[in-house]
């Protein structure tokens, strides 16, 4: 079976079976929102964080199937870690849209889906909107103490 082929299932699964969507009306979890004007994607991503470890992502919004399967993606790949590895996931992740070298022992699973974005370089935007919502709200809460 293609790789491709594969990888496309996926996007489209998280695309129409997204995982942890929904927001949540809740003064312990911190909501970031973020658009990217040049294609209309709007989305919001909420985090809440107990002893320094990520116990919850939501995430909604508006936008292409790779910006809202990757904030599905998001949410399942950080939820339970703790802030730094969650940092250092993020960060591998944009390696891998970016069609540079990544962690391999630290990309896995669902995430892998997103490596041909990068023959797309008007879509990495999309595909990392959710992830620099996240990233935002880590650094917030890092820098706010909790």
């Amino acid at each position: 079976m293609d790789l491709s082929f594969l990888y496309r299932q996926v996007i489209m699964d998280h695309y129409k079976n997204p995982r942890n969507k929904g927001l949540i009306n809740d003064a312990n979890y911190l909501s970031i929102q973020m658009n990217n004007p040049s294609c209309g994607d709007d989305i919001v991503v909420q985090m809440k964080v107990e002893d320094g470890k990520i116990i919850d992502i939501k995430h909604d919004g508006k936008g292409c199937s790779i910006c809202c399967s990757s904030a599905s993606v998001m949410s399942e790949a950080l939820i339970g870690l703790n802030k730094e590895k969650a940092i250092i996931v993020v960060n591998e992740f944009y390696e891998l849209v970016k069609g540079m070298p990544f962690n391999e022992a630290i990309i896995q699973g669902d995430i892998l889906a997103y490596q041909g974005v990068a023959n797309f370089p008007a879509r990495i935007k999309c595909a990392t909107l959710a992830w620099k919502a996240i990233e935002k709200g880590i650094d917030e809460r890092m820098n706010d103490g909790r």
